[in-house]
C-alpha cells in the first residue's frame, strides 16, 4: 500500500499522510484512533485518503488537528476545504479538521516535533523528527545542515524510489548514501516503485538498512527535546 505511518506518543496517535489506501491500511492494522495528522506534501498519493478520516471524527466525536506547511495549505483548503472545522456545530458526515500551519518546531502529545522543508524536485516536502524517529519521504536532496540535525536516530524512514535516477526522488543508491551519513540505528526505505523487487533488493542492502513493508511496527524513544537549530 502507499505509505502512511502512525506514531504513538503518550497514548495519542499521530498519523503522517493520508494516502488513498488509508482506509484499507487502517482496517488491516486495527487503527481505531487518530489524534493529529501531519502532512508531508499535497501530491495525490499522500492526501487523497483525507476524506476517510471522517470515521475517526465519528468515533471520537471531536475534530482532529491537521498540520501542513504554509506552501501546502492553499491546496488543502481548495480540495478539502469542506472538512475545515470552524467552531460551529460538529458534523459527523464530513471530515472535521482544525487546519494548523507549521512554522518551525511545534508540540503534540507532550512531544516536541521538528519539521524540515526539503526539496522534492522543484517542489518542497516537509520531513519530521519525532524523538528518535525521522520521517523523510519523497526527498530529492538532503543538505548537510539537515543531516546534522538527524544524528542519533533510532529509526530513519527514507524514500527510495527505484534503482534509476529520478528528478524528484532519491534513487536507491542516493538513499543508501544519505542513510550512511545519517547513520541511524535502523533505516527503513519507503515509497518504492515497481522497479524494485522487495526480496531481492532487501537481501542486498547494507547492514541496518531494510525495505519497509505493510504492517511494520518499531519501537522508538519519544522523550528527546528537539529544536530547529
Amino acid at each position: 500500500m502507499r505509505t502512511s505511518v502512525v506514531v504513538g506518543v503518550n497514548g495519542q496517535n499521530i498519523l503522517i499522510d493520508t494516502t488513498p489506501d488509508l482506509r484499507m491500511a487502517a482496517l488491516a492494522n486495527d487503527l481505531r484512533r487518530v489524534d493529529a495528522i501531519l502532512l508531508t506534501h499535497t501530491h495525490a498519493d499522500h492526501i487523497f485518503g483525507l476524506d476517510d478520516v471522517r470515521r475517526f471524527n465519528q468515533l471520537q466525536n471531536e475534530p482532529i488537528d491537521f498540520y501542513a506547511g504554509a506552501q501546502h495549505m492553499p491546496a488543502i483548503e481548495k480540495i478539502f476545504g469542506y472538512g475545515q472545522y470552524r467552531n460551529e456545530q460538529f458534523m459527523q458526515d464530513i471530515p472535521q479538521l482544525i487546519f494548523r500551519t507549521i512554522d518551525g518546531p511545534f508540540e503534540l502529545a507532550g512531544q516536541s516535533i521538528a519539521s524540515f522543508e526539503l526539496s522534492h524536485g522543484r517542489g518542497a516536502v516537509l520531513s519530521y523528527r519525532i524523538g528518535s524517529l525521522a520521517y523523510c519521504t519523497d526527498v530529492s536532496d538532503m543538505p548537510q545542515d539537515i543531516i546534522a540535525q538527524l544524528q542519533n536516530l533510532d529509526v530513519l524512514v527514507l524514500g527510495a524510489l527505484r534503482p534509476q535516477p529520478h528528478p524528484k526522488h532519491f534513487s536507491l543508491d542516493q538513499a543508501i548514501e544519505v542513510a550512511k551519513q545519517i547513520n541511524a540505528k535502523q533505516t527503513y526505505f519507503v515509497h518504492m516503485a515497481h522497479q524494485i523487487s522487495h526480496a531481492e533488493c532487501n537481501s542486498s542492502l547494507p547492514d541496518r538498512i531494510n525495505l519497509a513493508y505493510d504492517g511494520l511496527t518499531v519501537d522508538i524513544r519519544t522523550d528527546q527535546c528537539l529544536s530547529d537549530s
